[in-house]
């Protein structure tokens, strides 16, 4: 089992939305959505990227979530918002640093 997925049980409870538990893949597909599109707000707000970088940054969030996550589109929202509410930036920049590439390789998005 690859560290991620290990991350992604250890860190978490399964995420709740609307009637929705999200578990193991799709939990740490999660985890990957926040923590990129995060980064790409935070990094743009400060001028390290511009909004063409942030919006594919955004847009490979969103393919991830289409993708690799089941439910309603009202469902994977609420459970962005649970994620994000469980780490605060600095362990989401850290998530990013730690796991962007291999979030990449785990949920492709071709």
């Amino acid at each position: 089992m690859c560290a991620w997925m290990i991350a992604a049980y250890a860190l978490a409870a399964p995420v709740m939305a609307q009637e929705k538990i999200y578990e193991g893949e799709e939990a740490a597909a999660l985890r990957c959505a926040n923590a990129i599109a995060l980064t790409a707000v935070a990094l743009e707000s400060t001028g390290r990227i511009g909004s063409t970088e942030k919006q594919v940054m955004l847009d490979i969030t969103l393919r991830i979530l289409v993708e690799h996550v089941s439910g309603t589109w009202a469902q994977k929202k609420a459970a962005l918002g649970v994620v994000r509410d469980r780490r605060d930036l600095e362990q989401t920049f850290e998530d990013f640093e730690r796991y962007a590439n291999q979030c990449l390789r785990q949920f492709p998005i071709n």
